[in-house]
């Protein structure tokens, strides 16, 4: 099979591990205490649930959070699946290579049969030799490094039209810190301050002189964030200049996704609108026509050359480059991640349902939205099953995605909905109003929850 799904899975059906704990556990901050793991790892479990989309369609899948088997089968149902072998509930407080250390069968089973295994990112557990870290790993490592992927940057955007780099330092002490971002907010300078390692936005701020002021100061306000949690203790982070938008709108944050294979080839597989509040990511919306050609363009020729600098040094597998736009439309690469993401799985999904249902897709993940009320998963899954009828009315798929956060204190439930234009434009094919409107059907469907609990009260 040509393309990024041949060098993804070799057209084969595939293992999916959701292992995107012990991915994130490799970057935590040396400062966090034994609580603040544990809220890590329940959070990056519920997104594991993502691993029933690693691949068009798996054969099996392990999940570290109890999931039932009724979800497994809707997507089945709506993606055309063989039968899929579903394992969960394998590590509700652990990660899952630890977990699988205390299951030699079904580890034997993992490794042991025909299909590939596609993880959420590698680690150390995966595949590594006797030698010690390899070089896949070893790439891993280096450039999910903000502060190195930003040199990478610097150094091929001279090549690229288009692109535009911010600046970027990383001042050598806390003290510095705090002095060089309030010497920037003396100027009227808005700052992003990164941890050099973070996902779906923790341990990057947007920081405005007023916020800086209201706090009574750089030191104070560093201090507050990282007891929130926003950013992690101790130093080393670094100040990136802020790029201004303007009017904020659909293409404000992009995505470039791509696949090396194991020759070191790169294939390009989307480019994707993401939304994203404040520095958090919330989904992505892929399809044709969903970014202006000129800008795909461009996202794609630099993320190409991003992933051609990364197969050199010893990466293979899903790779994205992230964008913001400027004023002018240029874009401002801001990170790579070595391993999938929420855009990952859109596309995915595209890909699946263009070959079961013919081509023109489009795509938006939503990751965390909102409920009203708590639920149980059978809960949950019923609430779900009665809006799916109203999105298809409108022409739109709703395909659960992450489904066991719907109990915790903030409950929420992950989503993609998928519609299909008849014309090689998003906008112009109506496929974008119609996930417009199934997205706002059922976000106030999901609020109206705390409402009928209330008139049981």
């Amino acid at each position: 099979m040509d393309g990024w799904v041949g060098a993804w899975t070799g057209g084969r059906r595939a293992v999916h591990l959701g292992n995107v704990a012990d991915f994130n556990e490799q970057f935590f901050a040396a400062g966090m205490d034994g609580a603040q793991r544990a809220r890590r790892l329940r959070q990056a479990h519920h997104y594991a649930g993502m691993a029933t989309c690693y691949s068009p369609e798996p054969a099996l899948v392990v999940l570290p959070g109890e999931v039932e088997r009724d979800w497994i089968d809707w997507l089945a149902r709506e993606l055309d699946w063989g039968p899929v072998e579903l394992y969960s509930g394998v590590a509700p407080g652990e990660t899952l290579a630890r977990a699988l250390a205390a299951r030699p069968a079904l580890a034997a089973r993992i490794a042991g049969g025909p299909e590939p295994v596609l993880a959420w990112g590698r680690t150390p557990a995966q595949g590594e030799g006797p030698e010690g870290e390899g070089p896949e790993l070893a790439a891993v490592r280096r450039y999910e490094s903000k502060a190195a992927s930003h040199r990478l940057f610097a150094g091929l955007a001279p090549d690229h039209p288009g692109i535009v780099v911010p600046r970027q330092e990383q001042p050598d002490s806390p003290r510095r810190t705090a002095r060089r971002l309030t010497a920037r907010a003396g100027r009227g300078q808005t700052t992003v301050v990164k941890s050099p390692h973070g996902v779906g936005g923790y341990g990057t701020v947007v920081v405005t002189p007023q916020q800086l002021f209201a706090a009574g100061g750089a030191r104070a306000l560093l201090r507050r964030l990282a007891r929130e949690e926003v950013l992690p203790p101790g130093g080393g982070l670094l100040l990136e200049e802020y790029i201004d938008g303007g009017r904020a709108d659909r293409l404000r944050d992009l995505t470039f996704d791509a696949v090396i294979g194991e020759d070191g080839t790169v294939h390009p597989v989307g480019v994707g609108a993401m939304a994203v509040d404040g520095t958090r990511y919330q989904g992505v919306t892929v399809g044709p026509g969903v970014v202006p050609p000129s800008a795909a363009a461009t996202a794609r020729r630099f993320g190409r050359a991003v992933g051609e600098r990364l197969a050199a040094e010893g990466h293979r597998g899903w790779y994205d480059v992230d964008f913001v736009t400027d004023r002018e439309r240029r874009l401002a690469p801001t990170e790579t991640n070595l391993r999938l993401t929420g855009p990952a799985i859109a596309f995915v999904l595209q890909a699946r349902l263009d070959q079961v249902r013919g081509p023109g897709h489009v795509v938006r993940t939503l990751d965390a939205m909102p409920l009203g009320a708590r639920l149980s998963q059978q809960a949950l899954h019923d609430h779900l099953d009665r809006l799916r009828p109203r999105c298809a009315a409108l022409g739109v798929t709703l395909l659960p995605l992450v489904v066991t956060a719907g109990y915790d204190p903030e409950p929420a439930v992950g989503l993609a909905l998928a519609a299909r234009g008849d014309a090689p434009d998003a906008w112009a094919s109506g496929a974008v109003e119609a996930l417009d409107a199934a997205e706002a059907l059922v976000g106030a469907a999901n609020q109206a929850l705390g409402r009928m609990f209330e008139a049981l009260r």
